[in-house]
Formats: C-alpha cells, structure tokens, sequence
C-alpha cells in the first residue's frame, strides 16, 4: 500500500509539473528525496511521463491530426508540401531528432551521474534565469505561421537540453522560442507538440526497466502513477494555455531560482542526499 500512495503522489507531481516550465524530472528526483522515498529512478520517471504525453495527445488531438495526415498525404501529392501543417509534420520530426540522438548517446550518465542534486539545484536556477531573460527581452512578433526549418532546428537543440534533469523540457523550447521572437501562446503549444515523439519513444524505451533495473516500483504503482499523472496533465495543459496568453512566466522563474536555491543549500547542510 505505501507503493501505491507513493506513486499517487508522484503522479500528481508529474502531472502538475510536466507543462509548466519547471522541469518534473527535477521535481520526481526532489520530493522523493525529502519525503525519504529515495530516487524512484529514470525508468519510472520516463515510463509516467507516457501518462501526461497522452493527455497532450487527447487535448491537441484535432492539432496532431491535421498535421499528421497533411503531412503523410504531401508525401504523395506535392500540392500539399507548402501547407503549414505539412511543414510542422516535418519540423517535428527534424526538431525531435537532437534529443533522440543525444538521449540514447548519453543514456548512462542521464540515468546515473546527471540524476545528481547538485546538478538539478544548478540547473534549476540557470535556466530559470534563461527563461525569464527570453521573456523579458523577447519579441512577440512571430506566430508559428512563421516557423522555419532553421528555428524548428534550434528550438529541438534546446529541447534536448532538457535531458539533464532541471532543465525542463518545455521551458528550454519555450526559452528558444521566445528568444527567437515568438509570442508566449506559440510558443508554449509549439513546446507541446515537439515534447511528444521523444517522451513517448523515451517512455516504451524504458518500459523493459519497469520490474526491475534502478525502478523500485513494479508495475501496479508504475502504472497507477502513470494515470494520475494523465488525469492532472490534462487540466495542467487547460490552465497554462490560458494563464500564457496574457501572463509571463515571472512567477516559474522566481520558483525555479528559489526551488534550485533550496536544493544547494539542503545538500550542502546534509539534510538531502546527492
């Protein structure tokens, strides 16, 4: 039973924290640690990641499958190739390619050695401040109309720093995107598209580590986890769309410095464990 309880909570961190640009790899690696549950590991953190990308997928359900079949119907009728959503098929797929080539490259160390609390309450703080620059001095004058090969390029670089823990996966999209002038909104829901093809590849990778490997779950809390964190995702991906479209993301950048502060100062002091 406290398996299960444990994966409830974990779950509704994940879902809480996976779209808000705070990083849930960080939070999944924290509160484990101060509620004295221990690292509960990358597999599990990778696997309940599958539950809030779900939730992406039901709630732009209408989104992906424009693009998609657009996309798979240009590859045929060259008619269709200069169409947005044809285009975004294929940024996708070239925006998520740096992410999927450095995440299996690196694998060992993002399971192990980055999993370090130094390095989370570190990142924590440095990108925080990188966000809140590129809001701050950011144009607004790009939609995702506007997207190209190149900014799709670089917004999936950035996208692939997010596989050291702390950085935050949309966070370093939405840092890319609004430093190369796109409005919050664009940028926020571009951030969600792109996140999918390498969460649910890094998620089924990682099923085969459920029952075992650095996993000190099975797949009962795994699983349950995994749904929680779809029913929260869901409504965590309401919000922020509307929260974005006339607000800044001030107040993440203030919890990211002061959650990464915390983090330093309690490994430092010997109440956490690196």
């Amino acid at each position: 039973m406290s398996d299960l309880f444990e994966a409830l909570v974990l779950g509704v961190i994940q879902g809480l924290t996976e779209f808000l640009p705070i990083s849930s790899s960080a939070h999944l690696r924290i509160f484990p640690e101060l509620f004295g549950w221990g690292d509960p590991g990358a597999a599990f953190t990778a696997v309940v990641q599958i539950g809030t990308e779900l939730a992406v997928l039901i709630y732009f359900r209408r989104d992906i499958w424009r693009i998609g079949s657009t996309w798979a119907r240009s590859l045929v009728k060259p008619e269709l190739r200069g169409q947005l959503d044809a285009r975004m098929g294929w940024y996708i797929i070239v925006g998520s390619l740096p992410i999927v080539v450095l995440g299996l490259f690196f694998e060992d160390a993002i399971d192990r050695q980055l999993r370090s609390l130094w390095i989370i309450g570190t990142t924590l703080i440095v990108l925080g401040i990188v966000l809140g620059l590129a809001d701050r001095y950011g144009a607004n004058d790009r939609g995702l109309n506007k997207l190209g090969l190149k900014h799709a390029v670089l917004m999936g670089a950035a996208q692939a720093a997010a596989l050291v823990p702390g950085v935050s996966r949309s966070g370093a999209t939405i840092s890319m995107g609004r430093a190369l002038g796109y409005g919050r909104a664009d940028a926020t829901r571009y951030a969600f598209l792109l996140a999918i093809p390498a969460v649910v590849g890094a998620g089924l990778y990682k099923l085969k580590d459920v029952p075992g490997s650095d996993n000190p779950y099975g797949w009962g809390p795994t699983l349950l986890a995994t749904v929680v964190s779809f029913v929260v995702g869901y409504a965590a991906i309401a919000w922020l769309l509307r929260y974005v479209s006339t607000r800044s993301y001030t107040p993440f950048v203030v919890y990211r410095v002061l959650l990464g502060a915390g983090v330093l100062l309690l490994v430092a002091f010997g109440v956490l464990q690196a």
